[in-house]
Order: structure tokens, then C-alpha cells, then sequence
């Protein structure tokens, strides 16, 4: 049984502390290729243990050598102990995920449905752009996906698309996934969310910023939770590659690197009564 499986079936209920019910919760930053996959299957299962982790969410857009993701991966990553997979830009990448994605309705929990894309993509792109689920303990929870729009490819209005969703969405915590190249645009939205959602956190620049803390109005923010993969590279690929193109300017076909792999997170603690962050702290794992 795999730890989210075992999370929504056997895992004993955390007591209350009066009307406080804690909940933590585990971000994992983009999964880079195998060496990605590799660093998290070595370490997640002990950080889920060693900090009580109840939520476990995991950015896998470059988890399929460093471009897209297949549906054999997600069900790898889901048995490590992910509840909800989140995307990005790379999404389609593996055109295979396409038909996974649609194998089953909205209304599912089934892993398939768990697998999101960024919610303001255009109307009628497959899958969906949040998930909201449900712990063992009656705690219920959404993770929203959403893609910035600055120096990235077209897309619908993300502030706009999280109003929409916020006025939908059920539940008290909310983790929000805003992939995004846009420093800018990041700090922008966790201060537009604010006290709206439990958590803001940045992914796609492969670079943990080292700026995570809690807003005034209870919602943890980090501009980029990081890259859990290789950092003998440049962002995840060979450097020779990365470097030849910019000195030359041709056109090459990139690999994903393999040294010095690290696993990337971010832990938040909230209360699931309100959905208010109490705590952020980055996480960095290497060999």
C-alpha cells in the first residue's frame, strides 16, 4: 500500500487542539527526468515520516526525461505517495498523457483525475485544472494548477481564472501550483491570494528562492520551491548542450543531466479548520 493510499484509508486521525486542526503539507518541486524520480523515491517516504506529512503534492511535468510526463511515471510517482500530481508548459510533452487524462470523468478520484494541468488554459484543453479531495480524517482539500502568462506561452488570464475556481472550490485548504518565468508575476499573485488560499508556491524556473514566509493574511508563499532532479546541469539538462546553443545559436535536441541529483520541497503547516498557514519551510535532500 502506498503512502497516500494508506493516508486515505488507515493512517490514525490526528486530535484537534480545540477548533485547530493541523495539517501538513509536503510540495515536491518539478521532477526532472529519472535522476528526479530516482532522489524523490530515495527520501520522500522518510521526510513523509520524519515531519507527519499528511498532503503530499508533486510538480511532474518534467519527470519523463526532462519534457512531458507518461502515464506509467504518474502511476510511479502516485505509488512514492503523491495524492495529486500537478503540470506546466511541458504538459503535453508525451502525447500519451493525453488519453489518461481523459480516461475518466470529473467527478473521479481515481489517479487519472488526479493528474492536473494549469487551470487557465484554454476552454476545451483535456483534463482539468484542480483537484479536491479528501483525507482519511474528514479533512478536505483543493490543489489548483495555473500557469503564468509573461514570457510563457498563451493562456487565459491566471488572476481572473483564480477568482472563477475560489468561487467553486469547497474546501479550506488550498494549495495553488502557479508555474510561471515571471518573478514578478509570482510575487503578484500570492499577494492577489492572500487569505484566499493556504498556499501560493512558484514552480518551472528549476531555482529554489530562498523567500518563503507567510503572508499577513495566513497564505505561504515561495516564488519557486526548486527542481528535484540533477544540478550538474543547466535547469536539469546537460550543460555542453545548454551552453552550445547559446554560443551558437543552433538548434539542438536537449537530454536530461544525471549528477548531483537533490529532491526539492517545500512543508507547510496550516490549520485545516481555516485553511490559514502557519509555518513554511524550504526542504533540500541530496545523494
Amino acid at each position: 500500500m502506498d503512502w497516500a493510499e494508506w493516508t486515505r484509508t488507515s493512517r490514525p486521525h490526528r486530535p484537534r487542539i480545540g477548533a485547530y486542526v493541523l495539517l501538513r503539507i509536503l510540495f515536491v518541486g518539478d521532477v526532472f527526468g529519472s535522476p528526479g524520480r530516482r532522489i524523490v523515491r530515495e527520501h520522500l517516504a522518510h521526510v513523509l515520516e520524519t515531519h507527519d506529512v499528511d498532503l503530499v503534492v508533486i510538480n511532474a511535468e518534467n519527470s519523463a526525461g526532462g519534457f512531458g510526463v507518461t502515464p506509467a511515471i504518474a502511476e510511479e510517482l502516485f505509488d512514492m505517495g503523491a495524492h495529486v500530481l500537478t503540470t506546466g508548459n511541458h504538459v503535453w510533452d508525451k502525447r500519451e498523457i493525453i488519453e489518461y487524462m481523459q480516461s475518466v470523468p470529473e467527478e473521479s478520484h481515481e489517479r487519472a483525475r488526479r493528474i492536473i494541468r494549469p487551470a487557465n488554459y484554454v476552454a476545451g484543453t483535456p483534463g482539468f485544472g484542480v483537484y479536491e479531495g479528501t483525507l482519511p480524517t474528514g479533512q478536505a482539500y483543493a490543489v489548483v494548477n495555473l500557469q503564468g502568462r509573461v514570457f510563457m506561452h498563451s493562456s487565459d488570464d491566471p488572476f481572473r481564472v483564480a477568482d472563477a475556481l475560489l468561487k467553486q472550490v469547497k474546501a479550506k485548504v488550498i494549495l495553488v501550483d502557479l508555474h510561471a518565468e515571471a518573478t514578478s508575476e509570482k510575487v503578484a499573485m500570492g499577494w492577489y491570494l492572500d487569505g484566499r488560499v493556504t498556499a501560493v508556491l512558484g514552480t518551472h524556473t528549476h531555482v529554489t528562492t530562498a523567500d518563503e514566509h507567510v503572508l499577513p493574511g495566513g497564505t505561504a508563499y515561495q516564488t519557486d520551491v526548486g527542481m528535484s532532479g540533477p544540478y550538474d546541469s543547466v535547469i536539469g539538462v546537460e550543460k555542453e548542450l545548454v551552453l552550445a546553443r547559446f554560443l551558437t545559436g543552433m538548434p539542438g535536441k536537449f537530454e536530461a543531466a544525471r549528477g548531483d541529483a537533490r529532491m526539492s520541497a517545500t512543508l507547510i503547516e496550516c490549520d485545516g479548520a481555516t485553511g490559514r498557514a502557519t509555518s513554511i519551510q524550504r526542504l533540500q535532500l541530496g545523494e
